[in-house]
């Protein structure tokens, strides 16, 4: 198939071309007649999904303009009004609608003779939405969207002091690439100083989002968060049981090659003990690797990587820069993070970094350029539903993107050596990410099933599997006031609980990709594309199968998958 970036706003032909989201009073005429609508026949029916999908479409995109827009700038009072608006005076006011149409479409007689294989994903889909709505639950949903988004206002303002100017934590982090080590400690201790600040101001944070999450799943008739979540998740296809089958393949096959990988970086750098402010520096001699300048340095260098990948990659970006979808640099009082925002109705997504200059900000934009593809190639599913695709595939969009991209990282590096150093980096960053994964998995998996914890019991916990996990090649002694809120700087705790394993999950996917396209590239690209371009309208494991992937948590199989990166890393 040809594929084009030109993307098209979706044709409105239920909500009036210049209709926008002012109040609830002029949004709800919208579905009152969805819901009295007669559907006669499967014609009816389709027209009428088409609608629904249609002012579904409109909405999503207005929430998703208000959040980008106060991620942007959390210093901006009216930006932040603007979303908690929405989050306490529109949402909670779609829901019961929401739950009506779902109810009315499994009502219908004509369900029955939509096509099943295409439907499939999506009234599965619907069934569980209607299974987990509980009308108590609105008032809470809409209190815990606008508490997630403190989490950003209390990192956004966090910034330290180094050498008499003032930086975000995110561009501070540079400086533990310096061949300077007692710099390198010196920054390290002052970012770490500037969490403990806020850490009381996270925990009351933290505690109240999971005695929140706890009620709403006691609500919905479960035991506790985590196993609601399973269902609202959608994880059909895998269980908690998975997840620690994946926990403990970590343990077996990873925490080996990440020993392995600070020994050798230990010896590089001539060091005894190898500290943590030690493992992204380089020795004396050796500058960081300065893959870019600007933003737009990095948004170029980009395009020009994708370009000799696919150029229809390269296109996607180009689109988005002309409509000005990009915000990519680090500054005070943007929230941290990045992340690709998919805009349901205009189709070409938004992309949201803090660039500081780094290696890693490239591993980043190449990641959030997955996604955007991903978004790009969906776009065009007749249903705003069918491009609802499940998170586990969604990071293989981006992690394997990473992967691919690395054979055309000349546009980052014009030396053969740092071309050779920042796919070193990129491999690490491959391996080093699992324990990770498995660490926070594993602690929400216990925090949701011991909502009523302690915060002693909470740090001890944390410590307890944060030491698991950890390597011994790095030496932790005198650390653990920074240790034990550690988590605190994962912003999925607060805002997106429970999405973290589908990381771990999709490197899995990306690693198995990337082999197929050190033996075939063309095939593994066209495999990637035909699996994006199938949205959510398939389950997860076929959506693997068409990636030429097996779906696939054994211990085994992440074994062969570690032994292969291994190698290619050591090729190097």
């Amino acid at each position: 198939m040809s594929l084009s970036a030109d993307i098209k706003k979706i044709e409105r032909s239920f909500v009036p071309q210049d209709f926008t989201i002012t109040t609830w009073e002029n949004l709800e005429p919208f579905f009152k007649t969805l819901l009295e609508r007669e559907i006669n026949s499967s014609e009816d029916l389709e027209q009428w999904l088409k609608d629904t999908s249609e002012i579904e479409a409109v909405i999503s995109e207005d929430a998703c303009w208000r959040q980008i827009k106060m991620t942007c700038d959390t210093t901006d009072k009216a930006l932040e009004e603007s979303f908690t608006f929405f989050c306490m005076e529109i949402q909670p006011k779609l829901q019961p609608y929401a739950d009506a149409l779902n109810k009315k479409l499994i009502a219908s007689p004509f369900t029955k003779e939509l096509d099943q294989e295409k439907f499939y994903t999506y009234l599965r889909s619907v069934k569980k939405s209607i299974d987990l709505f509980r009308e108590e639950n609105i008032p809470l949903q809409a209190e815990l969207s606008v508490m997630q988004q403190q989490y950003g206002a209390i990192a956004g303002k966090m910034t330290v002091e180094v050498n008499g100017q003032e930086y975000t934590l995110q561009q501070a982090a540079k400086f533990l690439e310096s061949e300077d080590r007692d710099l390198r400690e010196t920054v390290y201790r002052k970012i770490q100083d500037r969490r403990l600040q806020d850490k009381d101001a996270m925990h009351e944070l933290y505690s109240g989002l999971i005695a929140k999450r706890h009620q709403v799943a006691l609500n919905a008739g479960f035991a506790n968060y985590r196993d609601y979540k399973f269902v609202e998740l959608g994880r059909f296809d895998y269980t908690k049981e998975d997840c620690y089958q994946f926990h403990e393949a970590v343990k077996l096959h990873v925490l080996p090659l990440i020993d392995k990988i600070y020994a050798k970086k230990k010896q590089k750098l001539g060091l005894d003990t190898l500290k943590p402010w030690d493992t992204e520096a380089e020795p004396a001699g050796i500058k960081p690797l300065k893959p870019f300048t600007t933003g737009q340095d990095l948004l170029k260098k980009s395009e020009a990587c994708f370009e000799k990948l696919n150029p229809f990659f390269a296109d996607c970006l180009r689109k988005m820069d002309e409509l000005k979808h990009f915000d990519l640099e680090s500054r005070k009082g943007k929230a941290p993070g990045g992340y690709n925002c998919p805009l349901s109705e205009s189709g070409a997504p938004f992309i949201f970094m803090n660039a500081a200059g780094q290696m890693s900000d490239v591993t980043t934009m190449v990641h959030e350029g997955g996604h955007a593809i991903h978004s790009f190639l969906s776009h065009n599913l007749e249903l705003s539903a069918f491009k609802e695709y499940p998170m586990e595939i969604a990071e293989v969009a981006s992690m394997s993107m990473e992967l691919f991209s690395m054979n055309h990282w000349e546009s980052f590096f014009d030396n053969a050596d740092d071309l050779k150093r920042a796919k070193e980096h990129q491999l690490e960053r491959t391996i080093t990410i699992f324990p990770w994964i498995a660490i926070i998995d594993k602690f929400q998996h216990w925090v949701y099933e011991n909502p009523m914890h302690t915060i002693e019991e909470r740090t001890a916990t944390w410590s307890a599997i944060l030491k698991e996990f950890s390597t011994n090649a790095i030496d932790f002694t005198g650390l653990d006031m920074y240790r034990e809120i550690a988590w605190q700087r994962q912003l999925h705790l607060f805002e997106v609980p429970f999405y973290y394993i589908e990381y771990g999950i999709a490197q899995l996917g990306a690693i198995g990709l990337w082999m197929q396209y050190m033996k075939n590239p063309e095939q593994a690209l066209q495999n990637y594309i035909n699996a994006l371009s199938l949205g959510g309208t398939k389950t997860l494991p076929v959506l693997y199968e068409t990636a030429g992937l097996k779906f696939d948590l054994s211990p085994d199989y992440i074994k062969t998958l570690m032994e292969f990166t291994n190698e290619e890393m050591e090729k190097l």
